[in-house]
């Protein structure tokens, strides 16, 4: 995946300054004495000296990638979140003369700050299917704060360097499938042998909130799945309005007999006794 995002930051630069007939080098290379004394060409060199996970854009939650259709409906597709992880790049510039390094530096610093997020158009391999755009940031105030540190390490002469550095998303995880969870039952009290067992003490238990969900359907088309409509509990004020699946989802609530109210685009409300908790957790309406 780095090396797809190495491509995509050379394809960019070749555009961008532009480069024409391979005239200038873009390398991604270890800037020490050995290499650079055998540059023949005007080089740009990318040195990837650092990779970490952002932790500002961490998100360790689950998202829904899709759901069923048809005879699926009750199956639903959840992920994780991915990693967002930001790579750090020294970017150098290398010709005979010093003047002809602070051009290539000042073409590449102007290149980058048209653009502070990779268009698409340059995106190579694995950066393709990115689920974020990348963000760049060029010569970052607080990044690169002891060149003459790194220069040292690398056994070389010291030179300007910039700092370039792109988020990208890194997605580890896979696709589960399961049924749709449309009944959630949130409980507190007191448990009585944390952490050992997880388990409220019954006899202390403080309250008890239930979340509902269910299905609309259209009693006369097949029964698909109905768009778009306001499904209510009658006289609790707890309002949703259906997703392209049909679904919605009402809470909290006590366990109890409530009537729940959908609004088609036509005709008049239709109603449904319901006892929460449900026997098999679901509430579908025809219409």
């Amino acid at each position: 995946m780095i090396a797809d995002l190495d491509e995509s930051i050379k394809k960019l630069l070749v555009a961008e300054l532009p480069i024409k007939n391979g005239e200038i080098e873009v390398k991604f290379d270890q800037p020490k004495r050995e290499w650079s004394a055998k540059l023949t060409r005007p080089t740009i060199n990318f040195f990837l000296y650092d990779v970490r996970e952002n932790p500002t854009l961490r998100q360790h939650q689950w998202e829904k990638s899709g759901s069923g259709n048809g005879g699926a409906l009750n199956i639903a597709r959840m992920k994780r979140t991915p990693y967002r992880v930001d790579c750090f790049y020294m970017l150098t510039a290398w010709a005979s003369e010093p003047s002809d390094e602070h051009r290539l530096m000042s073409r590449c610093l102007m290149a980058f700050m048209r653009n502070p997020i990779v268009p698409n158009q340059f995106l190579v391999g694995g950066m393709q299917n990115q689920p974020y755009d990348l963000p760049a940031r060029i010569a970052a105030h607080d990044k690169l704060t002891n060149p003459a540190e790194i220069w040292s390490a690398l056994d070389n002469e010291m030179r300007p360097t910039v700092s370039y550095i792109i988020t990208i998303a890194i997605d580890p995880w896979t696709e589960v499938t399961g049924p749709i969870v449309r009944t959630l039952t949130f409980r507190t009290g007191q448990a009585d042998q944390l952490p050992r067992r997880r388990v409220l003490n019954p006899e202390a238990l403080s309250s008890e909130m239930i979340h509902i969900g269910g299905t609309v359907r259209s009693k006369e088309d097949g029964r698909q799945p109905q768009s778009g409509l306001d499904v209510a509990i009658k006289g609790t004020g707890f309002v949703d309005r259906t997703d392209a699946d049909g679904r919605f989802t009402l809470g909290g609530l006590q366990a109890g007999e409530y009537t729940l109210v959908v609004w088609p685009e036509k005709g008049k409300p239709k109603e449904k006794k319901i006892t929460v908790p449900a026997a098999d957790g679901d509430f579908d309406i025809e219409l």
